[in-house]
């Protein structure tokens, strides 16, 4: 009899574990961060460029 809820306790705990286990293992997992879709490199040339633009239009107007 002792052996029968030895056994019985031990498939209780097994089925405890495996139905929480996996959740658990799930929820700690994180998500992939998203890739950046710039990373200003572009928006600092593009910058850089009217300026240079600018500063050559106002040059060839005052000259």
């Amino acid at each position: 009899m002792e052996m029968l809820r030895t056994c019985f306790v031990m498939i209780t705990i097994a089925l405890v574990f495996s139905l929480l286990l996996p959740s658990a293992n799930a929820a700690q997992v994180p998500a992939p961060a998203p890739s950046p879709s710039s990373d200003g490199v572009s928006v600092d040339q593009g910058i850089a460029y009217v300026l240079m633009l600018v500063a050559l239009a106002v040059t060839y107007i005052f000259h």
